[in-house]
């Protein structure tokens, strides 16, 4: 039995890009560290929120990949003269990522009281009308 693609379609001509970005988006959606909230602050505007405690600014690094925007987080190793009794703080490295859709950009990133807010804007595309001239073979 073979995959039937949604973009198959005679009409869906050059969306075939849409199903790998779904692929990756659910390849990336399988992790579950480090918890995040994603919120709408507006129509065009939306925030993830990561919680990191106990990383530093300098522990984490924000790239976009492709249209996916990639968190990555280490800390450097904790000295060997620390003895822990309980430890219930993840201290492990990260990388968590999110797909973005075409118009949707990083404004800022900013890191407050062990949360990481990343603002994201989404630009409306300008309506394009192109007149397309007939000519003979």
């Amino acid at each position: 039995m073979s995959k039937t693609s949604f973009a198959a379609s005679p009409y869906l001509l050059g969306f075939d890009q849409i199903e790998r970005l779904v692929e990756r988006a659910a390849k990336a959606g399988s992790e579950g560290y480090p918890p995040y909230n994603i919120e709408q602050c507006g129509p065009d505007a939306f925030r993830i929120t990561l919680a990191v405690a106990g990383f530093a600014e300098a522990d984490l690094a924000l790239t976009m990949e492709d249209r996916q925007l990639v968190i990555r987080g280490r800390q450097p190793e904790t000295a060997a003269e620390r003895v822990f009794l309980h430890r219930g703080i993840a201290a492990r490295a990260f990388q968590r990522s999110f797909v973005l859709a075409e118009g949707v950009e990083v404004a800022g990133a900013a890191l407050e009281n062990g949360l990481l807010h990343i603002d994201l804007h989404r630009q409306a595309p300008e309506p394009v009308v192109q007149k397309i001239p007939i000519g003979r073979r």
